[in-house]
């Protein structure tokens, strides 16, 4: 690594843009028409702990890059910065590094003073800005600075979990809801996933690797999760990356039903467990990935030599307007999945543009993802990406989203890579099923927790988290926090927005219960909370119009 002065007339953002580079898929018969590789990307994801060594505040932040595929050599220019409570920036690192080929790890030591003197307690925000090319990736985490007071919580009683998380029957007063903790975003060998852990070096060729979704439901149901979704890529049903001249549409549209059939079997012989399939829709590059839950036809806009649709229905390559209309008409339900700030879901040639229908549609937003392509099998991956404002200006352009927190996995350990999960809240009594799913989707009854164990819960006005609703008067916003480990809560935010106004989301409160009268018009408002050992929680939102007085 060479420290270096930065180019500041990068734009930075942060985002997950593919590398433009085309690659060819040699098969028997007809070779694919070239097309850009899904998963050769850059990518940057930034490791900050959240408390300070031995009680001091210096730790080390591990800046970690990577360019799956690459072929050659590529320049890396970075740019860390510690902000304060307050806004400002109080420390800065930069650099840069040659990526040849391997995953590369920065270390970046923070003695723990700011101008030689000890720091202002409180929550800091490390942000890594990261250029490769064209390609421009930003993450942001926060860290503990200082002794923090622990914020007081409302008592609450847990709701009951499935298979034994915090309890196992309701408790007196609870909320009437079950949660259910799954990974809502995976991939087998019927796309370009299922690699066996010791050979899985990235994503696989289309339909190669050894295991399949008859092998990830048991696999994850075996690992303690209630649910997976198998969200395969809906342009590599042809067995390639790119377009099969020689291709049958016959064999895309069956093994997409084949799919389908092995996750209703797998639910109809563990009635403890929904095993989802379905597929992850549309290409990164000038693109963007999201996740279809509940469709029964493979979408899609590729065609072989002779001009056979390889898909059940048309949707044309990046119309995302097209594409949220016929969501919305078939009743079909989303997730955004790792969205970038630039250049992606554009409608109009806007970027994460506000539509109606994709209003309708669209239900989840990933606002953590552990790392794509890791082997570990253990909940011990240190590699994790942030995609909170993404997510954000998502919700600030008018969408009604949850967030959603999952693992992307290419290699054969669904959901057992991190700790992370989604959970999703049923009635109690309700079966689990692909409807009851469904329903609570489109409810917004949803958390995103980087810990399995623990459980979050907000209200407004008694009103839970995903609901929508006209307000007079005060609004009382309450943070409702569970952990079946022993982990405490460190610090809680409630954060505020606007639908429809296009601006910034900020934090309104640091305290788990307060009492606000709103001004009037339309607000949203979500809970983050971050336990003792850093793991983040996320609830999903509240939408409240606010009547004037």
């Amino acid at each position: 690594m060479k420290t270096s002065s930065f180019t500041s007339s990068l734009a930075w953002t942060r985002c997950f843009v593919f590398a433009a580079a085309s690659f060819l898929h040699l098969a028997a018969g007809a070779a694919p028409t070239a097309a850009p590789h899904e998963h050769q990307e850059f990518e940057a994801m930034l490791a900050a702990p959240y408390h300070g060594e031995n009680r001091a505040e210096a730790r080390t932040f591990t800046l970690s890059f990577d360019y799956p595929g690459l072929q050659g050599r590529r320049s890396v220019h970075w740019r860390l910065e510690l902000v304060a409570p307050d806004g400002r920036q109080v420390a800065r690192w930069q650099g840069q590094a040659t990526l040849s080929g391997r995953p590369l790890d920065v270390p970046v030591r923070w003695q723990g003073r700011v101008a030689n003197r000890p720091p202002a307690p409180g929550v800091y925000k490390v942000r890594l800005r990261a250029a490769s090319g064209s390609e421009e990736v930003e993450q942001a985490w926060d860290i503990a600075v200082g002794s923090l007071p622990a914020p007081a919580l409302p008592s609450f009683a847990p709701l009951p979990g499935r298979r034994g998380q915090l309890q196992a029957a309701p408790a007196p007063g609870a909320l009437p809801y079950t949660v259910y903790y799954g990974n809502l975003h995976s991939q087998t060998r019927d796309s370009d996933g299922g690699g066996a852990l010791d050979a899985c070096r990235g994503a696989q060729d289309p339909q190669t690797a050894p295991f399949g979704p008859d092998a990830a439901f048991p696999y994850a149901r075996a690992h303690g999760l209630d649910m997976l979704m198998v969200s395969e890529h809906n342009h590599m049903y042809d067995g390639s990356d790119g377009t099969r001249a020689d291709a049958d549409p016959a064999a895309a549209r069956v093994l997409y039903q084949t799919g389908l059939q092995t996750a209703r079997a797998f639910n109809e012989a563990h009635k403890d467990f929904l095993a989802l399939y379905g597929m992850e829709w549309g290409v990164i590059s000038n693109g963007g990935h999201l996740n279809i839950f509940n469709s029964d036809e493979l979408l899609g806009w590729e065609k072989n030599g002779k001009g056979e649709l390889l898909a059940d229905t048309l949707t044309p390559r990046n119309d995302y307007g097209a594409l949220y209309s016929l969501m919305r008409q078939r009743g079909w339900i989303g997730q955004f999945n790792h969205p970038s700030l630039k250049d992606q879901f554009k409608v109009n040639g806007v970027p994460l543009a506000y539509t109606a229908d994709g209003d309708e549609a669209m239900a989840l937003c990933e606002v953590m993802n552990s790392t794509a392509f890791s082997t570990n099998d253990k909940e011990g991956e240190t590699r994790r990406s942030n995609f909170e404002a993404a997510c954000n200006k998502l919700l600030e352009a008018g969408y009604h989203l949850a967030f959603s927190s999952n693992q992307d996995n290419h290699c054969a350990n669904w959901g057992a890579s991190y700790t992370n999960r989604t959970a999703v809240l049923l009635p109690a009594g309700a079966a689990l099923s692909r409807d009851s799913f469904v329903a609570a989707l489109k409810a917004r009854r949803v958390f995103a927790t980087m810990d399995k164990a623990s459980q979050l819960i907000f209200t407004a006005n008694g009103r839970l988290m995903g609901e929508r609703f006209d307000n007079r008067g005060p609004l009382q916003l309450s943070v409702q926090f569970a952990n079946g480990a022993g982990r405490t809560a460190a610090t809680v935010a409630i954060m505020e927005g606007v639908p429809g106004r296009n601006g910034m989301v900020t934090q309104m409160a640091s305290a788990a219960v307060v009492s606000i009268v709103p001004s009037a018009g339309p607000h949203f408002y979500y809970a983050k909370l971050t336990q003792d050992d850093g793991k983040v929680l996320w609830s999903a939102p509240v939408w409240v119009d606010q009547a004037a007085d």
